[in-house]
């Protein structure tokens, strides 16, 4: 399941091949590069009528800013305002500054295909940063489809999909959902399950891809399912359906608002995640979420994700230093955060590799592309719009921060169409 991209070494790219191979390319990522517009004339980089002029270019933020996935958007929006002043502060891109457009989805998926429309055909930006829930991703996808717009989307989801209107910077199934339960089953022993999530597309089809590899890959036993509409907040029920069926883990793939609620009710039940009887394992909980909850209600719970805040690099600590200087000290960064801050700079980088700001352009440039700084370590692009990534798990601690436990030694190849799961 772990591999890393053809030619390269179990943690990416050696020194001298990034020098080598990528070097120019590299250093329009994230050190200034002298770009000027006069060498990219407008009629040129720009020959489908978009949003752009000889000294600008717009893109659309597109995520919920009010309603029940606010709690978990809102560190998107910061991330990708946050990429977008650090590339303006190096010039821009082709020599041109990036200027923002930004809609609320209102946690509404009808209103997230509206407002992309809106984006796409009215404003007709560049590209789109934008969505968090699967159910909003599918609401868009028609529109970015029909009008041949180009999307990055942050969210860690369910995979079986491959649009070439989208960029998926946060991981597909093979890389969270199955390494994190093979690696419950491999250190903690775990054989029965209980699964719980929002009642939505993508926790539905993770738990469904869940089920599947518990019973026919790990020989273990699924002994409950639950689902609850989004901002659902009286969990008491299914808690003691829980402790009646003594699973050795909660699977849990609860969102937004609800989170909130899910966790301080489990808590005041007396369960006590330390102790790890049951174990829970989520695949949805970040720091910005725990923000919300409390760290005293995660304490002791595991999250797989690729992203930690504590991560110990020299590319995560300056992502750390930027974003809290940015938007405040008692700021939290979690998974989906860091990707979302992926996007424009992969964007920038496609577009500098195409000479372009045409979206077919862009998009024939982008797989390939490579982040050695990105915050999570190194990244790069497959041909089926996934990012090669390595996996984690993380164990909540009292002050809202995760310690990693684990790491993949080499990249996950991003593969949305396992065979046996569909």
């Amino acid at each position: 399941m772990s591999k890393t991209p053809p030619s390269k070494g179990p943690q990416g790219p050696s020194r001298r091949a990034v020098l080598a191979g990528s070097a120019a390319l590299t250093a329009s990522l994230f050190t200034p590069k002298s770009l000027l517009a006069q060498d990219f004339p407008t009629a040129e980089v720009n020959t489908t009528g978009l949003a752009v002029t000889d000294d600008t270019v717009t893109v659309g933020i597109l995520h919920s800013i009010t309603g029940t996935m606010a709690i978990s958007e809102t560190g998107s929006v910061q991330a990708e305002k946050l990429a977008i002043s650090q590339i303006n502060a190096q010039g821009g891109i082709l020599g041109r500054k990036i200027e923002v457009i930004q809609e609320d989805g209102a946690s509404d998926w009808p209103t997230f295909a509206e407002k992309a429309r809106k984006l796409l055909v009215n404003d007709k930006v560049a590209s789109v940063m934008g969505c968090w829930t699967s159910a909003s991703r599918k609401a868009v996808l028609p529109v970015f489809e029909q009008h041949n717009g180009f999307l990055y989307y942050p969210t860690f989801y369910e995979g079986l999909e491959e649009s070439p209107n989208v960029i998926y910077t946060g991981q597909e199934a093979t890389q969270q959902i199955i390494a994190g339960l093979d690696w419950v089953k491999e250190t903690k022993g775990a054989n029965s399950f209980y699964l719980l999530g929002s009642d939505y597309i993508w926790p539905r089809t993770s738990n469904k891809i869940a089920r599947k590899h518990i019973e026919n890959f790990l020989g273990g036993k699924v002994v409950g399912e639950d689902y609850y509409p989004l901002g659902h907040t009286q969990f008491n029920s299914v808690i003691n359906k829980i402790r009646l069926k003594k699973p050795d883990v909660i699977y849990a793939i609860v969102v937004g608002g609800s989170n909130v609620a899910f966790y301080k009710q489990l808590k005041a039940a007396g369960i006590d995640m330390t102790a790890e009887d049951p174990i829970l394992l989520t695949i949805s909980v970040t720091e910005d979420e725990i923000l919300g909850i409390g760290g005293e209600n995660m304490e002791g719970a595991y999250a797989c994700m690729k992203y930690f805040q504590s991560l110990d690099n020299e590319n995560n600590l300056a992502f750390v230093s930027a974003f809290k200087e940015m938007w405040g000290d008692d700021i939290v960064i979690g998974d989906v955060t860091q990707a979302a801050y992926l996007g424009p700079w992969l964007w920038k980088a496609a577009v500098e590799k195409a000479g372009s700001f045409d979206v077919d352009k862009v998009r024939a440039a982008s797989p390939g592309i490579e982040l050695t700084t990105a915050p999570e370590g190194y990244v790069k692009v497959h041909e089926n719009h996934h990012l090669w990534s390595k996996t984690r798990v993380g164990l909540a601690k009292l002050d809202g921060q995760y310690d990693v436990v684990f790491e993949t030694e080499e990249l996950v190849e991003p593969d949305p169409f396992p065979e046996g799961y569909q």
